[in-house]
């Protein structure tokens, strides 16, 4: 497949780079040419940043009804250009077709919640005065600019968590897909184009990250700036950004603990924990990591969970009807079988996989793969994996599971299950994490998505996020 010329979109436009230059992009599962897209410099971030200011005097001066109209036809022309969109993602990331129309749906329903959220949460609020001398009410407006950095590993989901609460608040947006998945992106800019959204309120190019992203962030124009990414990329865009002051919301790394008792409906636990596991190759924040399964059912669910693995088929295609793709890139799977070779030599045991597929002479595969025998001592219970490795662990008493479970630095996602309401209370107060999820796995664009720690600031998802694009003031008029 190959998509061509892709150009920057900005300030209404369709551009090259100033100084021309491009990069080829290539498919993860075959190692082919998909794209040459347009690689931005830092000149033009700079004509980003100046077309989003002027973006946003425009769009911020609009009601909100007629934002809203904008934003559903944003809306119909994703629905219209799905077909390409999806496969955009098929080939720039490697995932499996099935799993591409998550990443479009999540657009469609960010384009759909955002507008009703803002009407329904964020309304003017009357304040009583206590002498009755005044009146007071405190305003909601958009913060401005501002710039979204994004991973590689959803697309066009990660665009439609920063796209949705940005338009429907009145604030413009620079977005900066990753260097490895840029071509969706690239495409929902020639969208926009095609139906002359307004020009500067949505800007999207991408380049290295020292000429883009350092350019972008230590800008004052920006009053935001947002990303979804690694938490050594978070910390760099924060010292980056403090030329001025700016809000930040940042979702970064996970390593999630996913916790199974003995009471526990033992099936529903096995099902989602090859899927949280194993979905989108494990390249997903809220993975989980390190799965502690009560010693009473131990043997059985290792045996099961190793069944079920050895039943995963790799692959890729629109018309494959397949369970998992390969990984992003060559440094992403040496990094993995780094981490499962570190593992074996201090003890750890290779239930299965842990090798490349014979089958796959190109491409970054990896088999998926479980351990046992894993400890808290190694690299990988302590590092984030995002790859198809879950490491298997027994646990005896619930404070030895819990203080297991919080021996990470990360506190994105954590999983339990059990049936003792007790058991739940208990660990639903004490699990430092942003999010505890009890007897099942769900998220949506109007449930809060956010963590603790080192794995971020804010919220994406629900009406939450529109906290981070809106600023408030209080109005005071004497009677």
């Amino acid at each position: 497949m190959d998509f061509g010329n892709l150009k920057m979109y900005i300030g209404g436009k369709l551009l090259d780079s100033q100084n021309k230059s491009t990069k080829k992009i290539i498919c993860p599962a075959n190692e082919s040419v998909i794209a040459n897209i347009a690689w931005a410099s830092s000149v033009d971030s700079e004509l980003a940043l100046d077309a989003a200011q002027v973006g946003f005097k425009n769009w911020s001066s609009f009601t909100l009804e007629k934002r809203t109209d904008w934003i559903s036809k944003l809306r119909d022309a994703v629905l219209k250009n799905e077909e390409i969109l999806r496969t955009a993602i098929m080939f720039e990331m490697g995932k499996t077709y099935e799993a591409s129309h998550e990443d479009v749906e999540a657009l469609i329903n960010s384009l759909n919640f955002y507008p009703k959220a803002m009407k329904t949460h964020f309304q003017n609020i009357n304040i009583d005065d206590e002498e009755n001398t005044h009146t007071h009410s405190m305003v909601y407006s958009p913060v401005g600019v501002a710039v979204a950095y994004l991973a590689w590993n959803f697309p066009l989901l990660n665009v439609a968590f920063k796209i949705g609460p940005a338009l429907a608040s009145g604030c413009s947006i620079i977005i900066k897909p990753s260097e490895s998945s840029p071509v969706s992106a690239y495409i929902l800019g020639k969208i926009l184009h095609d139906i002359n959204f307004p020009a500067g309120v949505v800007n999207i190019l991408c380049g290295d990250p020292e000429q883009v992203a350092t350019t972008l962030s230590k800008s004052t124009i920006p009053r935001l700036v947002t990303m979804i990414g690694s938490t050594n990329t978070g910390k760099r865009v924060i010292a980056d950004s403090t030329t001025s002051i700016k809000k930040l919301s940042m979702e970064l790394g996970g390593n999630a603990p996913f916790i199974v008792f003995d009471d526990a409906d033992f099936e529903a636990a096995l099902d989602l924990a090859i899927g949280i596991k194993f979905g989108n190759s494990g390249q997903i924040c809220v993975a989980a990591n390190r799965f502690f399964i009560h010693k009473n059912i131990f043997d059985s669910f290792l045996k099961a969970y190793v069944e079920r693995v050895n039943k995963i088929k790799l692959g890729f295609g629109k018309n494959e009807k397949v369970d998992m793709g390969p990984l992003i890139n060559f440094q992403a799977r040496k990094r993995i079988m780094n981490l499962v070779k570190d593992a074996v030599n201090n003890g750890a045991h290779i239930e299965t996989g842990g090798n490349i597929p014979e089958k796959f002479k190109k491409g970054y595969w990896l088999e998926p793969t479980v351990l046992s025998n894993v400890n808290s001592k190694m690299k990988i219970y302590k590092e984030e994996i995002f790859g198809p490795v879950a490491c298997i662990m027994s646990f005896d008493h619930e404070n030895e599971v819990l203080t297991l479970a919080n021996d990470t630095k990360y506190g994105l996602a954590s999983y339990l299950f059990t049936k003792d309401k007790d058991r739940i209370e208990y660990f639903s107060k004490n699990l430092d994490f942003g999010e505890v999820q009890v007897n099942g796995i769900k998220y949506a664009i109007y449930l809060p998505h956010g963590g603790v720690k080192d794995s971020g600031l804010g919220h994406d998802c629900s009406h939450y996020a529109l906290e981070d694009y809106l600023s408030k003031k209080r109005v005071s008029i004497a009677i």
